[in-house]
């Protein structure tokens, strides 16, 4: 079978999404299909991958979005695909690339739509304060939802959050959660080498991996630092990932016990700091899963969450859901805190192991996926 995935948001810095991308991709090459990758890109490129052959598109940069592209060339597009010539395609955008399902219905590709975040959650994080009360986000959602179901043959969420949505506006939608790297990410990788350069002696070392933009909440991270540093408890917090406010969330820094490293390229190092850290925070209040919370799991770390997110279902006992605000996740990493290392760390490696990445392959592969041609 030809399998094409499709999204935009992807790029050098990307986290879930492109880690999703490439995943799924191998796990299709591994079972004989064919797969296609077309994502935006700087230039027009044609590459072999591990997970299959990537087109990248050349696109334009969305302006406040922190460098990401999207692909405005629809008809390139669809002449690729024409030319590829898939039996099924899978679309991770709620964007421009919403309407090849309508496209693959009328020429009988199966198409598969891929819920990676919730449309009323996102209007709402994007909107002014003073017009949330005022504008219909609810309905227009749910008119947004509705269009993208009768697209589609197949709405795939990851979490019964990001299949709430659909089930207001009574469309159908399968949950598969997506897995996670149970060989890459791994308790062993903990290093007092590694802690030590990022920490001092006695201090709790925290790691929050995400996009430092408006609706991740990063704020939320930095005001927990300043009230542990106010109560007296030593803690360092290291921040993983750039975005389209991370000035702006580095002054807020200014004077805390708050390093910065950016997008952190080197897989090593990011599992091996995911793997030597106390507690990982992942403050995003409309996360639909949440991979980088579930690859520090695996590293056997626990995890602090944004109670109103999905990450309440994926962490579940190995980590604790925060009220969304500063006081909250100060409450919850003292908690976690204050549990015994080994218990919180096997907790934490246990819960990851209930999602391999084999297991979110083989369902999508399964079930209502067409038969291997």
């Amino acid at each position: 079978m030809r399998i094409a995935h499709l999204a935009n948001f992807y790029g050098p810095t990307s986290g879930g999404l492109r880690t999703a991308m490439h995943h799924l991709g191998a796990g299709y090459l591994e079972r004989g299909h064919e797969v296609l990758l077309v994502v935006p890109g700087a230039r027009d490129a044609d590459e072999a991958m591990p997970y299959g052959r990537r087109i990248s598109v050349a696109s334009p940069i969305l302006p406040f979005s922190g460098g990401y592209r999207v692909i405005i060339r629809l008809a390139h597009v669809r002449r690729l695909l024409s030319a590829w010539g898939p039996d099924r395609i899978e679309v991770s955008d709620r964007t421009t690339l919403r309407g090849l399902g309508r496209w693959a219905r009328r020429r009988g590709i199966h198409a598969t739509f891929f819920s990676h975040e919730r449309a009323d959650r996102v209007l709402a994080a994007l909107l002014p304060r003073p017009l949330r009360a005022v504008v219909p986000v609810r309905a227009l959602a749910g008119a947004h939802n509705r269009g993208t179901a009768r697209r589609f043959a197949r709405v795939v969420c990851t979490t019964e959050f990001a299949a709430e949505e659909f089930a207001r506006i009574n469309r159908p939608s399968e949950r598969i959660p997506l897995g996670v790297d149970l060989e890459w990410f791994r308790p062993e990788r903990r290093s007092a080498a590694v802690r030590g350069r990022h920490a001092a002696p006695g201090e709790d070392l925290l790691v929050m991996a995400s996009r430092l933009s408006r609706e991740k909440a990063p704020d939320l991270a930095i005001e927990a630092v300043r009230i542990l540093v106010a109560n007296g408890h030593p803690v360092r917090l290291v921040c993983l990932g750039t975005g389209a406010i991370a000035r702006e969330v580095e002054r807020r820094a200014i004077g805390l016990p708050i390093t910065f490293l950016g997008f952190v390229a080197d897989r090593d190092a990011y599992a091996n700091l995911l793997a030597s850290a106390d507690v990982v925070v992942a403050p995003g209040p409309i996360e639909t899963f949440g991979l980088a919370a579930l690859e520090a799991l695996a590293s056997g770390t626990p995890v602090v969450a944004n109670a109103a997110s999905a990450l309440p279902e994926v962490i579940g006992n190995a980590g604790v859901a925060a009220a969304g605000t500063p006081e909250g996740f100060a409450r919850a990493i003292e908690a976690i805190l204050e549990r015994p290392v080994s218990e919180r760390r096997s907790e934490a490696r246990s819960r990851a192991e209930q999602f391999p990445w084999d297991a979110t392959v083989q369902r999508l592969l399964g079930a209502r996926a067409l038969a291997r041609s």
